[in-house]
Order: C-alpha cells, then sequence, then structure tokens
C-alpha cells in the first residue's frame, strides 16, 4: 500500500499557529513598572521536514517564558527581569538560520539562541561566536572548539541511546536480532551508527539497515525489505515524526507485532488511533511526558514538571511531543546561569555556568563533558529517562546513567562515529 502524506498533517493544531506567525515576530510578556526584559531567541523550523519537532519546541518555549513571567521572572541582583522570545522560522535550512541569527542578535538585542541542530547550528556559529551571544544544540556532535559558546545542554543526541538497548535486552533476553531505520541525514547517520554500536554490545545482530532519502514519500517497500530479514526488534532510530508516523503504520498493516524502538514516538496517540494500543504495548523511547510521578521527585531539575505539561496542553491540546520540552529545558539551564552570574551578559553567563560542578541538568545533575571528543566541555552529561509505553501511556522505567555508560564506552562509540563521518579530528 502505497502512503502519501501532507508534511504538515502532523502538527496538528500548532500548524496552525504557526503558519500565523511571521518571521521574528515577538511574544511579549506582561511587563511591569520598574521591570525589564531580557530577550531570548528561538530559531527553528516552523515550516519543512522538521517542523514536527520545531513547532512544538517553539511552544514549549513560549510556555516556559508565560510560567517564568507569572512567577515574578528572573532575579538577576536588585533587578527584575521579564522575558520575551524572538522567533525564526529557518526551515531547517543553513541560510535562512544565519539570517534569523543576524537579525536577533544585531536588531532584537537576544542574550541566547535556541536551535535544533545539525546544519542550521553550525551555520550561525561564526557569527554568533564573533557576536559572543550563547547558543544551543540538541545535537552533541554540532560542538567545536569553533563554536566555543554553543551548549549541548537539553539534550545529548546521540550519547543518551544506549541505555535504552541495554535494558530492553536484559529486560528481554530473547530478543536477538534487529532492523535499523534512518533518513540518510545529520541526525539518522549518527543515531543508526550508535543503535548498531549499541545492538551489537548486547549480542544483538543487526540483520538489515536502511538510510532512506529525505524525498521518500512511499515507506512499503523500506518496512517490507526490513521485515523480510524476520528482525525480533524494529527500530526506527531518529527519524522525524510524519517519516516514522507512516513507517509504524506500515509495520501495523504488514503484520509486524514483535518489540519496536526509537529515541521519539511522538504523538502516539494518534499512531493509536492508527493501529492499536496492543500493538504499541511495550514500545521503547527516550521522552516522557511531564505528567510522569517520577518527574515529580526531588533530583528533577525542572521546576513543577506537571504545572509544565498542563499549561502547554491547555494553550497547545494535542500537540505534545519529544520537543515540547527541550528548548525549555535550554532555558532553564540557562535561567540557573543567570542567577549565578548576577548578570544577562551572554559571558557571564558561561562562566557561571562552566563553574558549576555538578550542573543542573533537567534530570538531575550532571557534568561538563565534551573536551577529549569535541575539544570543548559545552555539554552536560548525566542521565536520560528510558520510557515504556504501557497501556496506550508513556512511562519511565528507569534513569538510565549516560553518563557512567559513556565513562565505559566512550573511545569505542567515538570511533564508530568518526567512521560515519559525525566526529573530526
Amino acid at each position: 500500500m502505497k502512503n502519501t502524506f501532507d508534511r504538515r498533517q502532523f502538527l496538528a493544531g500548532s500548524a496552525g499557529i504557526a503558519a500565523g506567525l511571521t518571521l521574528g515576530v515577538s511574544v511579549p510578556p506582561a511587563a511591569r513598572a520598574g521591570e525589564k526584559i531580557v530577550k531570548v531567541g528561538a530559531i527553528t523550523p516552523l515550516t519543512g521536514d522538521a517542523a514536527g519537532w520545531g513547532v512544538p519546541a517553539y511552544d514549549g518555549y513560549r510556555t516556559w517564558i508565560e510560567l517564568t513571567n507569572e512567577a515574578g521572572g528572573i532575579k538577576v541582583g536588585d533587578d527584575t527581569y521579564m522575558v520575551e522570545v524572538e522567533v525564526w522560522d529557518d526551515e531547517f535550512l543553513a541560510s535562512k538560520a544565519l539570517t534569523g541569527a543576524k537579525k536577533m542578535v544585531g536588531e532584537d538585542n537576544v542574550q541566547l539562541v535556541t536551535l535544533l541542530c545539525s546544519t542550521p547550528v553550525i551555520a550561525v556559529q561564526p557569527y554568533l561566536s564573533e557576536k559572543k551571544v550563547l547558543s544551543a544544540t540538541t545535537c552533541t556532535t554540532d560542538l567545536s572548539p569553533a563554536s566555543p559558546y554553543l551548549l549541548s545542554v537539553g539534550e545529548v543526541h546521540p550519547f543518551y541511546i544506549p541505555p535504552s538497548v541495554d535494558w530492553l535486552v536484559k529486560s528481554k533476553p530473547g530478543l536477538k536480532t534487529a532492523a535499523l531505520l534512518s533518513q540518510d541525514d545529520e541526525l539518522g547517520v549518527p543515531s543508526l551508527a550508535t543503535y548498531r554500536f549499541a545492538f551489537e554490545q548486547n549480542g544483538v545482530e543487526v540483520v538489515h539497515d536502511e538510510r532512506f532519502p529525505l524525498e521518500t514519500l512511499d515507506f512499503a517497500p523500506i518496512i517490507s525489505a526490513a521485515l523480510a530479514k524476520k528482525p525480533d526488534i524494529l527500530c526506527f532510530d531518529t527519524t522525524y515524526p510524519d517519516f516514522m508516523n507512516l513507517m509504524i503504520e506500515q509495520a501495523f498493516q504488514q503484520g509486524f507485532r514483535g518489540q519496536m524502538m526509537s529515541v521519539t514516538l511522538d504523538n502516539y496517540a494518534h499512531l493509536i488511533d492508527k493501529t492499536s494500543v496492543e500493538f504499541l504495548e511495550g514500545f521503547i523511547f527516550l521522552f516522557p511526558d511531564f505528567d510522569d510521578p517520577r518527574l515529580s521527585e526531588a533530583d528533577i531539575n525542572f521546576p513543577n514538571p506537571l504545572a509544565f505539561y498542563e499549561r502547554y496542553n491547555k494553550n497547545y491540546p494535542g500537540t505534545w511531543t519529544s520537543q515540547s520540552w527541550t528548548y525549555a529545558a535550554v532555558l532553564e539551564v540557562w535561567k540557573r546561569g543567570v542567577e549565578a552570574a548576577g548578570s544577562v551578559d551572554p559571558m557571564d553567563v558561561y562562566a557561571a555556568l562552566q563553574k558549576m560542578d555538578p550542573a543542573p541538568q533537567i534530570f538531575g545533575n550532571a557534568k561538563w563533558w565534551g573536551k577529549d571528543v569535541f575539544g570543548v566541555n559545552n555539554a552536560l552529561m548525566g542521565r536520560w529517562p528510558i520510557v515504556q509505553l504501557q497501556k496506550g501511556k508513556a512511562k519511565i522505567v528507569e534513569m538510565g546513567d549516560v553518563s557512567g555508560w559513556m565513562s565505559n564506552n566512550q573511545d569505542a562509540l567515538v570511533a564508530k562515529l568518526r567512521d560515519v563521518g559525525m566526529i573530526h579530528g
């Protein structure tokens, strides 16, 4: 059965929000007399292939700002700052990201720029480094000495992947073979290499892997080729939401009833409607819902995750995804740096963050990491949740020790990533 789709279909309610935005629109806080404004910027894909992540990330950005301003803003010495966001749709394109960065820094005076990952992130670094403006990526492989003020503090893709494979294979030792599927780009390539390494470490044979082009419309033959190898595990790596949704639907239609896993499982309620609760039972991924009881415990460095989740879903119903909180997580780390520095100046904030030991990564205390691999200690390495779909609801089953795993396996995994061209030097 051939699949055709509208790439904006996945965005549901958020698509309408994105469509109404113009480039560089400010979302003003409720400023009061005597309060100052600090601006931050979101350069994110509101349209294009990656919009399924870019729009929810921006919605989460706005949710964090709304809640932070309602709680009194950010205290910096004797001053109170309300937070304001500038947004720019980069369509996940380098040239548009750079245009947005120049406007945000040159005209809007933003103190922090958050981006999704890969090509747009790399494109803006020479300019942001020259201007000494902090920025953040979700892909740790973007880090480089040439980008001294680029942080990987919300996510550490792809290094958070292996603990989930370890957990799955220990939980289900009968799983012996896996098929890997991913789009052929800067997200898919390192993800596939990391999953392959983790499977091989656990004695699981990779019987099929395929990197399909971004132009793919028909996923039926891709799933057929994978299922022909009779894998115990069907792994979708780090594929974009609309790609993954269609592959999962095809796996259901073609009769696969084995174990599935991936980095994300966006809009899983929609997938349940298209397949069944039973088909998706046990699916393993890495991004929790923020109503998970585990996130209410004292070792979590995000204020009131449940309130954030409820406000997000009130403002943008039916659109919660893996990226709904990742930009917000960056903002929370940045806020703590601002408070520690007693300043909103990016270089003061960067210096304050680098002095933190341990540092406040969202899922617990973490350490600065990356110098031995990327030349800069700008990634926060700590824990990351392993999430399982249980009776139609995401549930954290373990906090994976990413830092511990990397201590034991860093050199071997980095060698694999160098082999596929994702780490240089």
